[in-house]
């Protein structure tokens, strides 16, 4: 099973939507929904990790046929129950491996989410993946994290990040291995609550040679959905491969 399909079950999947309000709101929603319509054009679009439909839903509102897949049944329950979601087709399997019928002119992997895959083996048949539901000239547009090791000393793992009076949160990475988890407690009424996430970050130019093994080349890398330049301080990327 790979990281992705056990990370959001009903536990996680019940409170999504009200834990990351940020990431739906029309600041963060709109130049994503632009780029990617932009991108689409009169095709289809394919999301890998659709989860509740966060940018589904108003991508198909601007006229995109979307499709998605998803591990998730319990994310995907919710995605269901929202208006709008009539109109996108999902299939229930990893995203990494799960084929759905058509052609697309983009195929996206937004959040993070392709670091949910927590091995090089399972990120690379990702990317053969997107590449093979891609019509010639294709996209598939990533976004995700620059991963934090400058902020840690030599001999340091840990990276808190968040401490309030609902909860801590901190990363911890294994630089050997490429792995790390996210680590979330919340105080909540009936006690400290664990939520751990497992993870592989990738450096962009280990996901550039992903894509050309894949049959797919870099076209352009921003570091928001905005189109900022991407530059050594940049923390995310929005990185555009096309298929040959």
């Amino acid at each position: 099973m790979t990281g992705e399909q056990g990370f959001f079950g009903e536990n996680v999947a019940a409170t999504y939507d009200e834990r990351t309000a940020g990431m739906f709101t029309p600041e963060v929603v709109g130049p994503a929904i632009d780029l990617l319509a932009e991108l689409a054009g009169d095709g289809a679009a394919l999301e890998l990790g659709v989860g509740t439909g966060r940018l589904a839903l108003p991508l198909a509102e601007r006229g995109v046929r979307v499709t998605g897949i998803d591990s998730s049944e319990a994310m995907v329950a919710r995605l269901r129950a929202k208006p709008g979601a009539e109109s996108i087709e999902v299939a229930i399997g990893d995203f990494a491996s799960t084929r759905v019928a058509g052609e697309f002119a983009v195929v996206y992997l937004v959040f993070n989410t392709i670091f949910n895959l927590v091995t090089q083996d399972a990120q690379v048949a990702c990317f053969e993946n997107a590449a093979a539901h891609l019509r010639s000239g294709g996209r598939f547009v990533i976004e995700t994290g620059v991963p934090d090791l400058q902020l840690l000393p030599l001999g340091q793992t840990v990276i808190p990040f968040r401490a309030d009076p609902g909860g801590v949160s901190f990363d911890v990475y294994d630089v050997v291995t490429q792995q790390f988890s996210s680590q979330h407690y919340v105080f909540a009424e009936s006690g400290v609550e664990a939520h751990p996430f497992e993870f592989r970050y990738a450096w962009p130019a280990e996901l550039d040679l992903m894509a050309r093994i894949a049959g797919l080349a870099l076209e352009g890398r921003y570091a928001g959905w905005r189109r900022e330049p991407f530059t050594a301080l940049s923390r995310s990327h929005v990185s555009l491969y096309r298929k040959r």
